[in-house]
């Protein structure tokens, strides 16, 4: 779970809530905020009290699923031992590239918790139709104007404000629509500041941020279907990522996407959708913490990416009885630029004119055999990728030109296809569904781990301390996925769990640079022993297994009181030699006891982490040790309209270290320098939510 660890569950969560009452009992399972098919969880935003600001901690509030936690607002998703790019992350439905090398904005870094409506989760595998994914799926839902009934157009609000003590931060946004039956048109925008964290044993420095949101969108209908047009910026200000060398100073993004949906007769629906997003970032290692010793050892670097996709999709037959085809296309261009803002001679580009391409096509079925629902899918995606040659400053000494010169004079340029495969089925038996995926699912390296030609620590979100060095040569992971479980659901208890396995070949991760570690015997490690590591690592293809269980359930115990919870287990290891794979989440699980009325609830919450022992030597991974954690949460509906939510995290004050945090990087901070992260001390958080007109 996630640095900011308290969180509270819905007042939807009882069995007896109003919320459950209106649920389909054959196809809907309310679970801590959750409406869950046997394909998709949808958590909602509001019925969870998230004091951090980064909505991949209300993810991490799903059953197998933790908070990579690189800052503030630099949170990744891992879902069953997966994360970064391995998992399919969008906002809006809209994929797109992260702008900096280290990840620093994964996609839910443009999703603040104050504009997020719900969040979508493919439970095990994410289906064919939303692109290639090695894991599951992610969709951050924005809050959006929705059309009204009649022709006088309608005026609504939904303002969200909140302030956090642990780190004196506040969150303030909303939605501001117009609309009627054919016409809507939107405005949101939110804004977001937080001081640097403190936990028992003093303040975490470097870990400020602030972030500005804004945009408009409009929507049309046209016959049996809508046209919808969307704008969003996001400017991140300074911003504290203290497992990383640097810190971000600006990442400035533009969102545009325009979609049409509709039902072109009663046995054809029609879905269209074409984006583009672009990102500007500066990151450096000396404006958010304390200097180099040197101005000479000072940096900062320029990032830029810019993504543009394009996607439509036909399905024939009905929702639940159908065969959907459909093509995709998506294009990216990176760049990254290293600069020492006090030699100006002093520059180079470690990711240069980087450009790629995918397009791809699928089919997919929803039908039944007899009892059996099952959704069939398979895609082929042709992917391309190309990196310019390196440009350096006459400042760069010779190491770093004669790798330039290396990776200029080699074959910069890549292309292969790919296939997909996705299999679920499952059963309605009353009370019981069963349910079983299958799939075979692949993924391409990233620019990260295929151009990187300079040895940095740029290792796109690992934050393991090493340095690291691409390969041009990388292979496509492929991956045999399996996973069974059931629901199970009456009038006072439900439970949903699942056993899981996948195995991966030619999974991509860091590996010594050649069969000498330790000694310096080529320019790679030289270069990289100057910057201050002789062991550097080289993305590689080795051969890894995931396996484990997780399970949510509720207990409707008596009258307003009921329990709820969660536990995840996971084991993710090399095959090919005998070491574990690096930063994931130990064994945990969390149990809420709540009293709910019609209008208000409390409750307290227990978290339990286990140590983690099962570390990656490879990655030079530190164990950790295991913690419990107490909380206590409330809600009350102060009018209609107006709604209060207050919760206290880490009630008695513990000081402990997650292990997903990562290690310290910042000098002059009260955390050691590579030690792990602490944790938040106790934190009072208060969110006030009024929806009007």
């Amino acid at each position: 779970m996630n640095r900011t660890i308290l969180t509270a569950f819905t007042a939807n969560i009882a069995l007896a809530s109003p919320a459950y009452a209106a649920a389909d009992p054959l196809t809907d399972i309310i679970v801590t905020g959750q409406r869950a098919t046997a394909t998709t969880d949808e958590i909602e935003s509001d019925k969870e009290i998230i004091s951090t600001p980064d909505a991949a901690s209300l993810v991490a509030r799903a059953p197998g699923a933790a908070l990579i936690d690189n800052g503030g607002l630099s949170g990744q998703v891992q879902y069953r031992g997966l994360f970064g790019d391995r998992i399919l992350v969008r906002v809006n439905g809209q994929r797109f590239s992260s702008g900096g090398p280290n990840l620093m904005d994964p996609p839910l870094h443009y999703a603040p918790m104050a504009l997020v409506d719900r969040i979508e989760i493919d439970r095990g595998i994410s289906p064919v139709r939303k692109g290639p994914g090695l894991g599951g799926g992610v969709n951050a839902i924005l809050k959006e104007a929705q059309f009204s009934e009649g022709a006088a157009m309608q005026a609504h609000t939904d303002l969200t404000a909140g302030y956090r003590s642990g780190d004196n931060s506040y969150l303030m946004g909303g939605l501001v629509s117009l609309s009627n039956e054919r016409v809507k048109l939107g405005v949101i925008a939110s804004y977001e500041k937080g001081d640097d964290l403190q936990f028992p044993g003093g303040t975490i420095a470097s870990s400020s941020f602030e972030r500005l949101n804004y945009g408009a969108h409009a929507g049309l209908k046209i016959g049996d279907g809508s046209l919808t047009l969307s704008y969003r910026r996001q400017e991140t200000d300074p911003t504290g990522n203290p497992p990383f060398p640097m810190d971000i100073q600006y990442f400035n993004t533009d969102f545009l996407s325009l979609a049409y949906e509709g039902k072109l007769s009663d046995n054809l629906y029609l879905e269209v959708e074409a984006g583009h997003v672009a990102v500007r970032h500066l990151m450096d290692n000396f404006s958010l913490r304390q200097e180099p010793a040197s101005p000479m050892d000072q940096r900062s670097t320029f990032a830029d990416a810019d993504t543009s996709t394009a996607a439509t999709a036909l399905r024939i037959g009905t929702p639940d009885r159908h065969v959907r085809i459909g093509a995709d296309v998506e294009t990216m261009d990176k760049d990254v630029r290293i600069t020492n803002p006090a030699n100006a001679a002093f520059f180079l580009t470690s990711l240069n004119n980087i450009s790629g391409s995918r397009i791809g096509g699928f089919v997919e079925s929803r039908l039944a055999v007899g009892q059996i629902e099952a959704e069939l899918g398979a895609r082929l995606d042709h992917h391309r990728m190309e990196a310019g040659a390196p440009l350096l400053g006459s400042a760069i000494p010779m190491g770093p030109r004669i790798l330039a010169d290396g990776f200029a004079a080699s074959d910069r340029a890549w292309s292969g296809y790919t296939v997909d495969i996705a299999a679920r089925f499952w059963s309605d038996m009353g009370s019981f569904k069963p349910r079983l995926s299958l799939a075979y699912k692949t993924r391409v390296a990233n620019a990260i781990e295929r151009f990187s030609w300079l040895p940095t620590g740029a290792s796109g979100g690992l934050a393991d301390g090493n340095i690291y060095v691409g390969d041009l040569n990388l292979g496509n992971e492929k991956a045999w996925i399996a996973e069974i479980g059931f629901d199970y659901q009456d009038s006072r208890f439900y439970a949903r769990p699942t056993l899981f396995y996948r195995r991966v070949d030619d999974f991509i991760q860091g590996v010594p640079f050649d069969d000498t570690p330790g000694i310096i015997n080529s320019p790679v490690e030289m270069v990289a022993n100057m910057n201050g590591d002789p062991t550097p690592l080289r993305f590689g293809n080795v051969d890894a297994e995931f396996y484990g269980a997780d399970l949510d359930f509720g207990w409707h115990i008596s009258g307003p009181l009921n329990l709820d919870g969660t536990a995840s287990y996971v084991r993710a290891k090399r095959r090919d030699i005998d070491d574990n794979l690096y930063r994931i989440t130990p064994p945990n699980a969390r149990v809420a006891l709540s009293w709910q009325e019609d209008v208000w609830h409390l409750g307290a919450e227990l978290q339990v982490f286990a140590d983690q022992n099962k570390v990656s030597a490879t990655n030079s991974e530190q164990p950790s040790n295991g913690y419990l954690l107490a909380g206590i949460f409330g809600h009350v509906e102060l009018t209609p309209r107006l709604t209060l939510d207050a919760s206290v995290e880490n009630l008695f004050d513990k000081n402990y270290a997650e292990h997903l945090a990562g290690y310290n990087r910042v000098s002059g901070s009260d955390v050691a320098l590579g030690a792990r992260l602490p944790g938040a001390g106790r934190s009072a958080f208060v969110r006030l939510r009024w929806t009007g007109f």
